[in-house]
């Protein structure tokens, strides 16, 4: 796997800042002089050269008009969006609440043909209930501090999952054992989970597999990921979403994915797993 999940993300912000490096060389500025036509600290220039400070569209358009290349700056512009949409922090798309980032990705769900899951943390957003759903996105919304909607984002959440059963869609997920063992809100609502974990793999077009804490591990534990067909791969971290497109990165997680798979258990030998789960609540 990538050193990073993130690594496309840096990748494209370096080839951004590169671009701008270029233009201020070919334009025979220091970085000072560039910041005093900029009206900016000389050591802002040197941040967003080096890749350590993303700049802003103001920031790419007066740079392009300091060093007389004011018509890269829709180009440059057009790929720093994209950088910026590589790895996105939930505190920023969280900022109103999380009901809109539930329904903005809809249109992605509906269009893929083919999802590839591994969960490591908690059960998939697809496949969560009401009651689990609520419990966890309290929690998140606690520990980030952005504002209370959880209601309403769940809702949302319970609405996109219409892609299990409408539509042609096929599924392929792995869960962790630990997955089943973590208690995320009461044991009512755990109960409620597991059970349907249990209904959910009688569906078709779903196939739900099981990593036993026993298996052996030919990889290990990873972060949780969706791939959409082999287009993007959405990489759940602590503190941020990171969207692979880059096809290498996208075939590494796709590897990564038949290995867990090859540990997994389907069928009655995951069935007896969930029943052991609903059975250790009590």
């Amino acid at each position: 796997m990538p050193s990073s999940p993130s690594s496309s993300a840096q990748e494209a912000r370096e080839a951004v800042a590169a671009r701008l490096r270029e233009l201020l060389l070919d334009a025979g500025l220091t970085g000072r002089e560039l910041a005093s036509r900029c009206g900016w600290h000389p050591s802002k220039s040197s941040r967003i050269m080096n890749g350590k400070t993303p700049p802003s569209d103001a920031d790419i358009r007066s740079w392009c008009e300091a060093c007389g290349a004011i018509e890269q700056a829709d180009d440059l512009i057009a790929a720093n969006r994209t950088a910026d949409s590589m790895y996105v922090q939930w505190k920023k798309l969280q900022r109103n609440g999380m009901r809109r980032a539930q329904e903005d990705v809809v249109p992605r769900w509906e269009r893929t043909r083919q999802f590839r899951v591994y969960a490591s943390n908690v059960v998939p957003g697809m496949l969560q209930t009401p009651g689990y759903a609520t419990a966890l996105m309290a929690s998140i919304t606690e520990f980030q501090g952005t504002p209370d909607d959880v209601a309403e984002a769940v809702d949302a959440r319970m609405s996109r999952a219409h892609v299990i059963r409408e539509g042609n869609h096929r599924f392929a997920l792995l869960i962790e054992e630990s997955v089943l063992r973590y208690r995320i809100g009461d044991s009512e609502a755990m109960a409620g989970q597991l059970g349907y974990l249990l209904a959910v793999m009688a569906l078709p077009r779903v196939s739900l597999g099981v990593i036993p804490f026993t298996a052996p591990r030919r990889i290990w534990p990873l972060e949780a990921f969706y791939m959409f067909d082999d287009q993007q791969v959405a990489v759940e971290l602590l503190a941020a979403g990171v969207n692979v497109k880059a096809p290498s990165e996208i075939a590494e997680y796709g590897r990564a994915f038949q290995k867990l798979a090859e540990m997994a258990v389907h069928g009655a030998q995951a069935r007896a797993l969930i029943i052991s789960a609903i059975d250790s609540l009590g």
